[in-house]
């Protein structure tokens, strides 16, 4: 028998990660280059690797991710949305904490679009007395 793959995929702004997780030994690789190649601001690494740690598996399991679109920060929480997801098909026992520390929830929030007749989202124009 196959070893067991979990598959998840992981959304954040214009950003959709696609991770494989399988029992391992901790290696993270990003679009086929190792994660600290990939992001190179510490932030964005702890970021994607909150969930590991939350739940003390941060050298339990070998992830491959693939991820397209936005930027790196975006990118950082698109793979920390899939990691959450596959954890729990991994282990069902994880969800609690997972959902207690708001992992599990798409963040929602993306780039307001601009409106026509004004210079951007919200901001107008300058006014013009005469």
């Amino acid at each position: 028998m196959a070893e067991e793959k979990f598959h998840a995929v992981g959304r954040r702004k214009s950003a959709v990660a696609r991770i494989w997780l399988k029992p391992g030994t901790g290696a993270i690789t990003v679009n086929n280059r190792p994660m600290d190649e990939y992001m190179n601001r510490e932030s964005d690494r702890l970021l994607a690797k909150q969930p590991l740690a939350l739940v003390d598996a941060t050298n339990r399991y070998d992830i491959s991710v693939t991820v397209r679109g936005g930027g790196v920060c975006g990118q950082a929480g698109a793979i920390r949305h899939a990691i959450s997801r596959a954890l729990i098909m991994a282990n069902p026992d994880l969800r609690p904490p997972l959902k207690k520390a708001s992992m599990l929830t798409r963040d929602a929030r993306v780039k307001e679009r601009k409106k026509y007749g004004q210079r951007g989202p919200r901001a107008r124009f300058q006014y013009s007395k005469r």
